[in-house]
């Protein structure tokens, strides 16, 4: 993995933003499969879930003292902070160039201030635009779509893990199918080592305990990438995908667990939320949580359509 100095202001995106089409582009559109999937439509599936195209518009806001917190913590050391509002809209159907927009806005910590308007559009071969707001020197600056190895600062997650990684990018194989017999991992804060975002934090979640998943490996198509493949444990039903881990010469070098909440007024099994994604470098020994409260998650919301616009980055308070 690696970290450019620009993809800095990039780093801290907490959930998929937009990701840019493949040959094989997963739409809103696509449907509920019929019948048992492939390993290939299996992973359709969990992208379609993950980019939140089951929704005309998904958001995580800011509801008095609640708000989606963003931890890191290296071996041995105090957890970091960060707290960030984000609006997604897909409901661009009728728009010839546009496919979505996301917008991302810092609310704490070193980012406090900065917004990141991400548009995705439906020519295949056109990239995403990143338009970031700078709130020290009060600015725009555009940049240009960072490659999927670009690591997030100092978060256990890659660009490739949370935006830009598409099925065509791996080959895919299903190993079966079976019961997660686990729960979810989190991030376990001394008390003496907590702040007023980590104080109230939830503990490992057991809702994907005793699910039947697929099983499916993805194989990297990239040469000398930073893992070979990855083995994803994946809801058959609602094609939520509580766990993936990482292997590089046949050891076990990262996992992210992904904690899944059902929106049940939407007749989609489908129409999921998060509750939080926790990620570990076994390498390093470095972890990563991001935590989202139930109270701040908004779906189909009436937002104006100039939410995502260059002049909501400038009216950013920092």
């Amino acid at each position: 993995m690696h970290f450019r100095p620009w993809s800095r202001f990039l780093s801290l995106l907490l959930v998929p933003l937009v990701a840019s089409g493949s040959a094989l582009a997963v739409s809103p559109e696509t449907p509920y499969p019929q019948g048992e999937p492939t390993a290939r439509e299996i992973i359709e599936q969990v992208y379609f879930v993950n980019h939140f195209y089951a929704f005309k518009n998904f958001a995580i806001i800011k509801k008095g003292r609640k708000i989606t917190v963003l931890v890191s913590r290296a071996k041995g050391k105090r957890p970091t902070t960060n707290t960030i509002e984000r609006y997604l809209n897909n409901d661009y159907r009728d728009d010839p160039v546009i496919k979505a927009k996301d917008l991302a806005i810092f609310r704490s910590g070193k980012l406090r201030g900065t917004g990141i308007l991400i548009t995705d559009y439906k020519d295949e071969s056109k990239s995403q635009s990143y338009v970031i707001w700078l709130p020290a020197l009060r600015k725009i600056r555009r940049f240009a779509q960072p490659a999927q190895d670009d690591a997030w600062g100092g978060l256990d997650f890659t660009f490739g893990d949370v935006v830009l990684r598409k099925p065509d990018d791996e080959t895919h194989e299903l190993l079966g199918k079976e019961v997660f017999q686990e729960c979810l991992k989190g991030m376990e804060i001394p008390k003496k080592q907590r702040n007023r975002y980590t104080r109230h934090l939830p503990s490992e979640s057991c809702a994907s305990k005793g699910r039947e998943v697929y099983k499916v490996k993805s194989t990297t198509k990239f040469k000398n990438w930073w893992y070979d493949y990855r083995i994803s444990y994946i809801d058959t039903e609602t094609f939520a995908d509580y766990r993936t881990e990482y292997f590089k010469d046949g050891k076990k070098i990262k996992f992210i667990d992904r904690d899944w909440r059902r929106v049940e007024e939407i007749d989609d099994p489908r129409a999921l939320a998060w509750g939080y994604w926790y990620g570990k470098n076994f390498i390093t020994g470095h972890e990563s949580w991001a935590v989202i409260p139930p109270e701040v998650i908004r779906y189909n919301a009436d937002f104006k359509p100039s939410l995502w616009s260059e002049r909501t980055l400038r009216k950013i308070k920092r």
